[in-house]
């Protein structure tokens, strides 16, 4: 994971975490600053999954109603009126990945969501259809991960997106 290369496209995990004229009108430099804001807050906004000590991923997490561009999906708007927590994406480095650190990032955050009161956590994976699908476009999760994890499907607006959940 380079410090300078932000994940997908210079994202930084910004996208779903404002906007969508506010997150283009910012460089990779000003959503790489945006986000270490985020890591002075009481709920740091995601988990690094390391081996030795190097990092080897990450998992974005926030509470939801944080999250103003789900708010604004047609296919990701919400479900229902309950609270819920939300996982929007993974950073596995490249020799990491389908080695299982994704499933062990999505199990991590499930403790770290019920710790801080949590009761639902949500994701918004793929469900790639067609074989081989390239993992670096699997930013978001697969959903095979996720029912590995226990969640569960709850709803689906898209053919290939699914919204999964996990009650804690």
């Amino acid at each position: 994971m380079g410090p300078d290369k932000g994940g997908s496209g210079g994202c930084w995990c910004m996208l779903w975490r404002l906007r969508k004229k506010d997150f283009e009108s910012l460089s990779r430099t000003d959503r790489r600053d945006e986000m270490r804001g985020h890591f002075s807050a009481d709920n740091p906004p995601g988990l690094l999954a390391y081996h030795d000590d190097a990092p080897i991923g990450w998992c974005s997490i926030a509470p939801r109603e944080e999250l103003p561009r789900l708010e604004s999906s047609r296919i990701l708007k919400p479900v229902d009126d309950q609270p819920v927590w939300s996982v929007t994406c993974f950073y596995i480095a490249s020799k990491w990945r389908r080695k299982g650190v994704s499933l062990r990032l999505l199990e991590a955050a499930c403790g770290f969501v019920k710790r801080r009161g949590g009761t639902v956590l949500e994701g918004y994976p793929i469900e790639p259809d067609r074989e081989n699908y390239p993992a670096v476009y699997a930013w978001i999760g697969l959903a095979s991960t996720y029912k590995r994890a226990g969640f569960t499907e709850t709803a689906r607006r898209s053919p290939t997106r699914p919204i999964m959940r996990k009650c804690l």
